[in-house]
Formats: structure tokens, sequence, C-alpha cells
């Protein structure tokens, strides 16, 4: 399932693809035919995520709610030249595209998503109401996550799986963040001080935004402070310019300290990184290094 980063990325193509343009919305696959009519010529506001939520504003206070799940892509990309123009039924279809959304210069395919429906305004307040902070947005509260990390018993990486504690942290970044700071994943939630929970946040604040900007999950020391310094130098755009989201970027090599590493020796202390199902999802963790509550 694409990460709350991924997510962000989709609402900044979109935005930069389509924002304050009238566009043409079309359903190929037929099943959202009623919705894509009634965005069909609409002006595009403005897209923008919470978590694994992505939600776009037409006018008339027309609001698009879109959650990929476990299959679903968005990619943004832009349309040749002979093809600008065309009705958005004429162009190419590869696959079941659930909705079609083209303006002057690209075209976003909408494939397999959980959900892909039109809310009301008070729709969407009910339901970010119920999710956890967003470590990518500037409101964001990170005392509203540790208040029910604080109090619970459930293990700590099965709380940073949960979206109404923390929205858009997904598997790999619970792997990695709590090994980043040595942290049991087994360790109750009630149990981690709360210096931990701020370090664990503040590193999700610093690591979030480079995967937005890459589309690539970095978490290594190396990698991020390459990331790091290419962003201060204004050389980023240069390398993610034509990202469209069809696919991961290729900017770094794709490597992590345990995530999928199930077998293998720790990157710091040798001993092999284990596995056992949480959440849902594989959990892996060094259980020498990780002992920080």
């Amino acid at each position: 399932m694409p990460e709350g980063h991924t997510i962000h990325a989709l609402a900044g193509r979109l935005n930069r693809a389509f924002a304050q343009e009238q566009v043409r919305a079309s359903s190929p696959q037929g099943r959202f035919a009623g919705g894509a009519q009634i965005l069909d010529r609409r002006v595009l506001v403005e897209a923008g995520a919470w978590g694994k939520n992505l939600f776009v504003e037409f006018d008339g206070d027309v609001w698009l709610h879109v959650h990929l799940g476990l299959i679903g892509v968005f990619p943004v990309v832009p349309l040749p030249v002979d093809l600008r123009g065309l009705d958005p039924s004429e162009l190419p279809t590869s696959g079941a595209v659930r909705l079609r959304i083209a303006g002057h210069g690209h075209v976003a395919d909408l494939r397999g998503p959980m959900t892909c429906a039109l809310v009301a305004p008070g729709e969407i307040a009910a339901l970010t109401g119920r999710l956890g902070p967003d470590p990518l947005r500037p409101d964001a509260d990170p005392d509203l996550g540790w208040a029910k990390v604080s109090r619970s018993a459930r293990p700590v990486a099965e709380l940073l799986m949960d979206q109404a504690v923390v929205a858009g942290v997904g598997n790999v970044y619970r792997c990695e963040v709590l090994f980043r700071h040595r942290v049991d994943p087994m360790r109750p939630g009630k149990e981690i001080r709360r210096s931990t929970w701020r370090a664990i946040w503040d590193d999700l604040v610093r690591l979030l935004p480079l995967g937005v900007i890459y589309h690539q999950i970095l978490t290594m020391d190396d990698q991020i402070e390459a990331a790091e310094a290419e962003i201060a130098a204004g050389e980023a755009l240069r390398h993610t310019a034509d990202l469209t989201g069809e696919r991961l970027g290729d900017h770094f090599e794709r490597r992590f300290f345990l995530y999928k590493r199930t077998g293998e020796p720790c990157l710091v202390c040798g001993s092999k990184v284990r596995a056992k199902p949480l959440a849902g999802r594989t959990l892996y963790w060094c259980g020498r290094c990780q002992r920080r509550r």
C-alpha cells in the first residue's frame, strides 16, 4: 500500500498539471461514470492529502476522495502534442481506468483504487477527524498521536501503523524509523518515553518530505544527507521533474537497514534481522540493537 509521501507527491503532481484549469473527466471502465459526469468540465481547484487519503476540490464545492488501497495507481502523464485537444474518450486506454482526468497538457488515469467517491465537505471533516496527525502537514500536532500512544498497551510497531495514531506511516517507515532510534518494536505504547516518541515524530517529519521529492523511501544516513544536500543546492527538481508516479524513483539505490532483509546481518551489530507478522504486515527488527523505550 502506498505510504503517505506517495499521496502527497500525487497531490503535487495533480496541482502542477491541472490546478485552476477546466478539466475533462470520464470513466473508461464505467464504474465511476456518474461521478465523472459531475466532474467533467469543472475547474480543478486544488488537490491535497491527509495520510493515505487524497482529496481533490473542484469548483462548485465538489470534492473527490481517493484512497489507492493495496493496488491503486494514479499516474499523471504528459500528453504527446498530437493527442492534445482530443476528447478524453479518444485517448488510448491501458487497463481498467476508473477515472480519467485530462487537461491541455496532461492526463491522469486512476486504476484499482480502494475508494473513488464524490464527497461533501462535511464528510471530509468527519474522515480527517478520525485520522491521526500527518507528519507532512504543517498543521500536524504530534501531541495528538502521543496521547494515544501513551495510553495504549499495544506494541509501538502496531501503533505506528494505526492511521488514527499517525497518518501516512506504512510498513517501511515504521520498521526503519524504529530501528533508527533503537526502539523495541514490541514495547507497549504506554511504556514508550515521551522523548522517544518526539524523536520518532521529528524523524518522520525529516524523512517523509524526501519521499515526496524523490518518490523513494530514504532511511539510510548517507542517502538522507545526500538528498538534503541536493535540496539545499536547488538540484533536486532536476532529478524529479519527470516523475509521473507510474514507478518508484531511481535516483538513489534502493536499500534499507532492515526492510525485507530477514536473516541477513544487521548493518550495525551483525546479528540476524528478525521478521514476524504484525498489524497485517511483516515487521523487521534487530533484537540486539532495538531495546530502547
